[in-house]
């Protein structure tokens, strides 16, 4: 198997992207195509020991910042490392393909250079969230801000066979994201949506308000772009927020200094739950091949994880599966039609 790792893209390229893929070498042995200044990955590959047979460099002189716009910007820039990264990706020079960079570069690299699978309208943007249930998706967590009821299906199916080949979730649950559990609450767009979710071939278990997020109520939580990506940043931010008050609770005086040696264990299994680290990257779901995105900030656990993530995604042929349900689910319509 071959990972393509863009590793000019991300806060901290190209030394995590390359710290990351050595250790995915050596611990997972795969492949791995690093993209990028051709120069620049080779000195700070000097730093390592590994099999040097299995990670290619692939030159690409250009790079896409956050400050650009994405759609120009690729089609403007053949050489930058994401665009270089997604057309080896659509030409068979790997299996899947990783980016820390520009989102929006990504998702337009992933839907204009990797295409879509056949009858899929929008590729979704899933994320996994840490819940009292354990990790659930979100989907679309930012690809898609205007969408159709059509649009959210699609995104259910997707979810759920993500969740149940990937995350081996038995009979994935999915929920629509709306402002009430009844079939009549939300807006139009949930509104007309909800029946025909419940005709999807999928295990719909109805509308799912915003507290049954870090619930788990449901494995897949449908909902646009939009409200995904308040949703991933409420949670980033809650993450955030709780990890420093319980740190400056522990710390506040000498007895609750002497508390937390007897809880410690407990507190650090909570901050491993709510590590995105753990979790790898954000799937653009929908795409011809596999496309994640990782977060920006990735330190190299972080990139591993995502390693991993797009290891188990091919070998688990979730593409397949995903035009199979897809191709079904278009069928149906077209004899209900």
């Amino acid at each position: 198997m071959k990972i393509i790792v863009d590793a000019m893209g991300g806060d901290h390229a190209p030394q995590v992207p390359v710290e990351a893929s050595v250790r995915a070498v050596n611990e997972l042995g795969i492949n791995i195509v690093l993209v990028g200044d051709t120069p620049v990955i080779e000195k700070e590959l000097e730093k390592y020991d590994y099999a040097r047979e299995r990670i290619e460099i692939v030159h690409a002189p250009e790079l896409i910042s956050n400050h650009e716009e994405p759609a120009k910007a690729v089609r403007r820039k053949k050489g930058a490392s994401v665009v270089v990264a997604a057309n080896l990706l659509k030409k068979g020079g790997g299996d899947a393909m990783l980016s820390m960079g520009n989102t929006g570069a990504l998702l337009t690299a992933g839907l204009l250079i990797v295409g879509r699978i056949k009858g899929v309208i929008r590729p979704a943007l899933a994320t996994i969230l840490p819940t009292a249930k354990g990790p659930k998706l979100l989907i679309d967590a930012g690809a898609n801000t205007n969408c159709k009821p059509e649009n959210l299906v699609q995104f259910g199916i997707m979810g759920s066979v993500y969740m149940e080949n990937v995350h081996g979730t038995d009979r994935a649950a999915v929920g629509l994201v709306s402002n009430g559990e009844e079939e009549g609450k939300g807006d139009e767009l949930t509104k007309k949506t909800f029946p025909k979710m419940k005709d999807a071939p999928f295990d719909f278990i109805g509308n799912i308000e915003g507290r049954d997020v870090m619930e788990g109520t449901a494995d897949v939580m449908v909902c646009d772009g939009f409200v995904g990506n308040v949703i991933l940043k409420t949670v980033e931010g809650m993450g955030h927020v709780i990890g420093k008050m319980v740190k400056d609770l522990f710390t506040k005086n000498l007895k609750t200094k002497l508390g937390a040696l007897f809880v410690m264990d407990g507190v650090k299994d909570f901050k491993k739950m709510m590590d995105y680290r753990e979790y790898g990257g954000a799937p653009l779901l929908g795409t011809k091949k596999p496309v994640i995105k990782g977060h920006g900030s990735s330190d190299a656990l972080a990139v591993f994880s995502a390693i991993k993530q797009a290891e188990r995604f091919v070998a688990t042929d979730v593409i397949n599966c995903i035009a199979d349900k897809i191709k079904y689910e278009v069928m149906e319509e077209s004899n209900n039609a």
